[in-house]
């Protein structure tokens, strides 16, 4: 991600000018000709970074935090799943701690990190083209004639991340869709083991679910990736624009590790019941079980409901909260020291 100083505060004479209420968030004068200057020469110092060390720097950053935060992973989606096929009384006794227990009683410690392989081979190549794809759909969309002429203004940077993060999230998705499936059915798997590998599982879900099977659940994942990512890239950069506009002496790593965890906890929070419904449509006919929603996306949440009550849809946002504020903040912490490792 670009280095950006987000144009709404300048420091002059020693204190802080709001920039609020002047026309396109810029002060006329020297101030403001000094600050344009060193946003470009920042801009121009990031653009030095080529494609291939963009995609290696996002995928790294994606493999990395994906590893270590895998055994909250698994017990967010087993969580997640746990309504599918369980009853009411059942699903009132579930605890981290009690789940986690089962699983290491069960099936071992390593179980913690079952599917994470696939993960692995499916947040590289996600991690990688959302990354790139982020800083390309930005850089198309500053070029547009009605938002170049607005650049400096609030109001439009915002709006560039947001479309650029929504736009590089259904990319990203949509090229490794069947990888993400393959995760989670891995992952939800517990005492019986249907699926022996990736490779099994993509040839066993092709012969009997046909190879529609392997996007089950994209139309969730597509309405929810795109405002995940958005609000994800959007806050993430104007906390550490503003950050580093006020303490511009702070660590970059810790920066960014501290205001990626912020902009995960925003996003898992207004995408979270899109999410479970994801899960549940990937896992439906998986193993030979019957079907459980056989309505669309919206009737699978008015079943969710019915059934389990409106709490039905942010089972596992505890697990999910453990894990997002480590993830996302090694995510972008990782990404923007290994970009700046390159770039020199």
């Amino acid at each position: 991600m670009q280095m950006e100083a987000r144009a709404g505060l300048v420091v002059e004479g020693g204190g802080q000018r709001s920039l609020n209420g002047v026309q396109g968030g810029v002060v006329d004068g020297g101030a403001a000709r000094q600050f344009v200057e060193q946003k470009q020469s920042l801009y121009q110092q990031q653009s030095q970074i080529g494609t291939v060390s963009q995609l290696v720097a996002g995928g790294v950053a994606g493999a990395v935090s994906k590893t270590c935060t895998a055994p909250l992973a698994r017990l967010t989606i087993l969580f997640q799943v746990q309504g599918m096929h369980s009853d009411v009384a059942t699903l009132s006794k579930a605890s981290i701690w009690h789940e986690a227990s089962r699983i290491v009683c069960e099936e071992g410690f390593k179980a913690f990190w079952k599917g994470n392989l696939v993960t692995i081979a499916h947040r590289l190549p996600y991690s990688s083209v959302s990354f790139y794809a982020y800083e390309r759909y930005k850089n198309l969309l500053q070029s547009v004639p009605g938002l170049e002429s607005h650049r400096e203004s609030i109001g439009a940077d915002v709006c560039v991340r947001l479309l650029g993060g929504g736009f590089a999230g259904i990319t990203a998705a949509s090229v490794t869709y069947p990888l993400d499936l393959v995760r989670t059915r891995l992952a939800a798997q517990t005492n019986v083991t249907y699926y022996r590998g990736i490779w099994h599982a993509l040839q066993t879900i092709c012969r009997d679910e046909s190879a529609f099977g392997l996007y089950k659940g994209l139309g969730a994942t597509l309405l929810g990736v795109g405002p995940s990512i958005a609000i994800s890239f959007s806050v993430y950069e104007t906390l550490r624009c503003s950050w580093q506009m006020r303490r511009p002496q702070d660590s970059t790593a810790l920066v960014s590790l501290a205001c990626g965890s912020l902009s995960g906890i925003a996003s898992s929070t207004v995408t979270f019941p899109l999410d479970l419904v994801r899960r549940r449509k990937q896992l439906e006919g998986a193993g030979g079980r019957a079907r459980v929603y056989n309505s669309g996306l919206f009737g699978t949440f008015q079943h969710i409901v019915r059934t389990e009550g409106f709490r039905g849809l942010y089972r596992g946002i505890l697990p999910e909260y453990y894990k997002v504020v480590p993830s996302v903040g090694i995510v972008f912490m990782t990404y923007e020291t290994i970009k700046m490792l390159l770039s020199e």
